[in-house]
């Protein structure tokens, strides 16, 4: 069974940053993309940030120049470098694994919360 394994959430101040990690419990899928995800109060989960298996990586406009998304692909983890973050930005951040021809794979999410 395939699990992601998050962590690096947690309490900051505006302007702070974070680095939130993605973990994939095994190697050797043929993966399409992993991505981050965020769900504020009340929201759809919306889509932050994206990386695909050849390294390439896109993020939405609300966090281009803040966020940075990257992979280690020897540790089989993702990470969400988050500075200048603001109150916006508080959410539950999920990590996501498309894995082509096999499933859609979703973590716990983990709690960002950035107060003014």
């Amino acid at each position: 069974q395939v699990q992601l394994v998050e962590s690096g959430g947690g309490l900051v101040q505006a302007g702070g940053s974070l680095r939130l990690s993605c973990r994939v419990s095994e190697s050797g899928f043929t993966l399409n993309d992993m991505s981050w995800w965020r769900r504020a109060p009340g929201k759809k989960r919306e889509w932050v940030a994206s990386i695909r298996r050849s390294g390439s990586t896109n993020v939405d406009d609300s966090v281009k120049g803040r966020f940075t998304i990257f992979r280690e692909d020897a540790e089989n983890t993702m990470y969400l470098q988050m500075n200048s973050l603001k109150p916006d930005d508080t959410a539950v951040y999920y990590c996501r694994l498309v894995v082509t021809g096999n499933g859609d794979y979703w973590g716990r999410g983990t709690q960002v919360t950035v107060s003014s």
